[in-house]
């Protein structure tokens, strides 16, 4: 299993940079500036730029990192609740891990904890829009990863060394290049009633969980939700034909 991941590491030629490249150059332009939040957030809260920079490295979660800040900064130092709270935020990537699955369990262990790492929303999204594409291929999701690691990373050490001279970049409204990136994935997989029918329901849910539900639970409710309504109209249009 090692030789597995070492020799995919050392044959950098078989990674498909452009198309890497061409697919993630215009999310960090929503990236970076989260990045820089969570660094100018993080060094106003008293983390140094050490910390707050190793903690983008060992977690690589944006949100979790928000939230962990934010209650840190507010006295919760209970790392238990900590970790509660942040495992919930991320219960989707339970959903999506469990997408990939079927092309992740055919690699070795180390490739699987390396890939389950680096996967965070933008990784997965451009990983499974290449799979309806053009297949599944593990250098491309390994290349996606470590861009988005490397960015993300580096975005959270400049913030948290320039915070003072720089003002919050999400008052730029920089930020919506991040989820006009995603729209722009998601319009043409909705190519048929199923997918369509799934995208109006989880968007509902979305909203109806965002308005009346604490927390980050709207995305988890809407996650489910689409997740059951797929499985069923999929059953159905098998049990048709």
């Amino acid at each position: 299993m090692e030789k597995d991941l070492t020799h995919t590491l050392q044959n950098p030629d078989t990674v498909i940079w452009k198309e890497v490249l061409r697919d993630c150059l215009p999310i960090t332009a929503g990236v970076i500036p989260f990045g820089l939040t969570c660094g100018i957030m993080g060094s106003s809260a008293g983390f140094s730029t050490f910390e707050i920079t190793f903690m983008s490295m060992a977690v690589f979660a944006g949100a979790a990192q928000f939230m962990s800040i934010a209650m840190i900064s507010s006295g919760i130092t209970s790392w238990g609740a900590i970790v509660f709270t942040t495992f919930l935020i991320n219960l989707r990537h339970l959903l999506m891990g469990a997408s990939l699955s079927p092309y992740l369990l055919k690699l070795s262990r180390p490739l699987q904890y390396i890939l389950a790492f680096g996967m965070v929303d933008e990784s997965y999204a451009l990983t499974i829009n290449r799979i309806e594409k053009k297949g599944y291929d593990l250098y491309y999701q390994l290349g996606v990863s470590a861009f988005l690691y490397i960015t993300w990373v580096s975005s959270t050490f400049l913030g948290a060394s320039f915070y003072r001279n720089i003002p919050n970049p999400l008052e730029w409204g920089i930020d919506f290049a991040l989820p006009a990136t995603f729209l722009v994935l998601l319009m043409p997989r909705l190519a048929d009633r199923t997918a369509l029918i799934v995208c109006l329901v989880s968007a509902l849910c979305a909203i109806s969980g965002a308005l009346f539900l604490p927390g980050k639970w709207y995305i988890i409710f809407a996650a489910v939700a689409a997740t059951i309504t797929g499985g069923i109209l999929e059953r159905g249009s098998k049990d048709e034909s």
